[in-house]
């Protein structure tokens, strides 16, 4: 009886040994298929490359582990290839993160700069804003400069203008009496020339005075 259960159990052990096998050879095959996607995967498989080595050196140990190590060795293979995609993962999601950063930076300093170059355009424009009103103030300083020079001007002609006219009128005055003094002196010297030329009266001559005989015959 003992031989039979002996022999039965040989040959069921016989009859596992095949299938264990197989089951091995399918666990190494998903897990050198899992890795090898993640290596040919364009993105996540330049990433995590020291994983991916440690998870194939595990698929490997797995391969050649006893019978009793198989376990302890598939769990350990399963976790390095999950491991290995994990850290591509991050890797990968870092890489993103950072490039994500890089164009946050790459747009503030863009925006840094259009705010500058803002800034810089209005300082600009109000310094051409101060230097048209520098130059119409010195315009309308050097208006008013020169009306108050012709103002002065004016008041230096018109007190000119004033004193022509005092002199004007004192030659004029002069002159009326110069001319009031010939025409007197003209009158009385038409009056004079007049009363020579009137003839004298004969009743208003004297007598002329005759000599004495008498006295004349005595001496």
């Amino acid at each position: 009886m003992k031989r039979l259960a002996t022999t039965v159990l040989i040959g069921l052990m016989a009859l596992a040994g095949p299938a264990l096998a197989r089951q091995d050879d399918m666990d190494v095959n998903r897990l050198n298929s899992s890795l090898n996607q993640l290596a040919s995967d364009p993105t996540l498989g330049t990433y995590a490359q020291a994983e991916q080595a440690l998870a194939h050196a595990a698929i490997d140990r797995l391969e050649q582990a006893s019978r009793s190590e198989r376990p302890h060795a598939l769990y350990l293979a399963e976790r390095r290839v999950d491991l290995a995609k994990a850290a591509a993962q991050l890797q990968d999601a870092r890489e993103k993160l950072d490039q994500l950063d890089r164009e946050h930076a790459q747009i503030l300093l863009e925006a840094s700069r259009r705010e500058a170059e803002a800034a810089r355009m209005e300082l600009e424009r109000q310094r051409m804003q101060y230097q048209m009103a520098q130059e119409e103030a010195a315009r309308l300083q050097q208006q008013g400069m020169e009306a108050s020079q012709a103002a002065e001007q004016a008041r230096a002609e018109a007190e000119r203008a004033k004193k022509l006219a005092a002199a004007q009128s004192r030659v004029a005055r002069a002159a009326r009496r110069e001319a009031e003094a010939a025409a007197q002196a003209a009158r009385a010297m038409r009056s004079q020339m007049q009363g020579d030329e009137s003839p004298t009266p004969a009743a208003d001559k004297p007598a002329p005075k005759k000599s004495s005989s008498k006295g004349t015959k005595g001496h």
